[in-house]
């Protein structure tokens, strides 16, 4: 390895040489490795709709998950790119979870518990909640390349690599995403006959 972690470098390549330099040991390179990528995994949950009390469990999963995987990862992929698709198997197993889990009692979904634990809610609140319900309406593997490019923030070449496909579907996915969100803020906004593609 060539640049070390303190090599002027992007942030990338900064988190994948503590990552190697963790899987070697080195305890201050862990703690470099977490502080790093740690928004980007709380960012990538609570845009994927996670709830923030859960989304700090998660984030808690994940990088337990990643330490304990570290002696696997080569740096074939950016850290960041490896940790992404840790947290995506951290989602799904906790929604795995919790749907063997009986419900709240009366309530139909989150928006109704988020209704009652925040009653009219904060500033933003019901924009979010609107969001989720779009994003929602996606099929799951749109939504995710949707996520992944449009609000975490991944080139399509990582998303890319977090959902194991090509780089041209992840982008047809995100275009079929787009336009299946304009057509439903247009159907929400008043008559149109606009009418949304499949989803």
């Amino acid at each position: 390895m060539t640049a070390g972690p303190d090599a002027p470098a992007s942030r990338d390549d900064s988190a994948t040489a503590w990552a190697l330099a963790a899987r070697g040991g080195d305890p201050d390179a862990a703690e470099r490795f977490v502080r790093a990528l740690s928004p980007d995994v709380v960012r990538y949950l609570t845009r994927a709709g996670v709830d923030h009390q859960a989304a700090d469990d998660l984030v808690q999963d994940t990088f337990l998950r990643a330490l304990g995987s570290l002696h696997r990862f080569e740096g074939r992929s950016s850290a960041r790119t490896w940790l992404l698709s840790i947290a995506r198997r951290a989602v799904a197993d906790s929604l795995r979870y919790a749907a063997a889990r009986p419900g709240p009692a009366g309530a139909a979904d989150r928006t109704v518990c988020a209704d009652r634990v925040l009653p009219g809610g904060p500033p933003g609140f019901e924009e979010g909640v609107a969001l989720l319900d779009l994003l929602d309406a996606l099929a799951p593997e749109r939504r995710r390349a949707f996520v992944l490019t449009q609000l975490a923030g991944l080139p399509y070449e990582e998303a890319a690599e977090v959902c194991g496909c090509p780089v041209g579907t992840i982008r047809s996915r995100v275009a079929r995403a787009r336009a299946t969100l304009v057509a439903l803020l247009a159907e929400a906004e008043g008559p149109s006959a606009v009418t949304p593609p499949p989803r």
